[in-house]
């Protein structure tokens, strides 16, 4: 691996796409080959009290699954209850979300010597974070190249992309994208991949089915993480 850090933003095309699978397989696959890495789930809705603590499902695959130790409160500083969208949940208990806040726990949390990090995103790239901003200007402030996960179902060409099209008008880089079949068969899959392949300008970096298991997806993530690094 070159000695400059490699930084991704993950988001997806939507909810449930599959983030946090391609974030913990990415870090999985790292931690294989020694790479100092961890991942960041900086915002999360959804989670529950485990020894007087409020944590998130997610947040907690990506924090064991990081080779780099860090803290719960470093991974995911913000983190509600209830699984609704971030803003409504942070508004029902009087908090304000700002990307500055964001911004700031996020480089915070990248000065711990590291390889390779990634950032996740909540939901898709225009989730509001507050009544003015949203998780795009995030993206924008950190200004990291953006790994694009594609939930392979009925409706996925158009939000690709419009989700593409939203990250090069951010002026953002796309690294790459990854074909997730998050929501099980999809009818016509290998015709809607050929069909994005031919129409997304950006490197297509694997496919995953989130129903098999990271052990049995090992060689994919590792496939995948070569072409992220490259």
């Amino acid at each position: 691996m070159k000695n400059s850090k490699k930084r991704f933003f993950v988001t997806g095309t939507d909810t449930d796409a599959g983030k946090t699978y391609v974030t913990v397989g990415l870090l999985k696959a790292a931690a294989r080959r020694d790479i100092k890495s961890f991942g960041l789930k900086p915002i999360a809705a959804g989670a529950a009290q485990v020894d007087d603590e409020l944590v998130n499902d997610d947040a907690l695959m990506i924090q064991k699954a990081s080779s780099v130790n860090m803290h719960y409160s470093q991974v995911n500083p913000i983190v509600f209850e209830p699984a609704i969208a971030p803003h409504i949940a942070a508004q029902r208990e009087s908090k304000l979300i700002t990307v500055s806040r964001l911004d700031g726990f996020i480089k915070g949390s990248l000065l711990t010597p590291h390889d390779f990090a990634l950032i996740e995103g909540a939901g898709g790239w225009k989730v509001p974070l507050n009544d003015r901003e949203l998780m795009s200007d995030l993206a924008k402030s950190l200004g990291l190249p953006v790994i694009l996960v594609v939930n392979m179902k009925l409706g996925c060409i158009n939000h690709t992309l419009l989700t593409i099209e939203s990250i090069k008008n951010d002026g953002l880089a796309l690294s790459g994208w990854i074909a997730n079949s998050a929501q099980g068969a999809m009818s016509c899959y290998k015709e809607n991949l050929q069909t994005l392949k031919a129409l997304v300008d950006a490197p297509f970096l694997g496919e995953l089915d989130y129903y098999q298991t990271y052990e049995s997806s090992d060689a994919r993530f590792d496939l995948i993480l070569d072409a992220v690094l490259s």
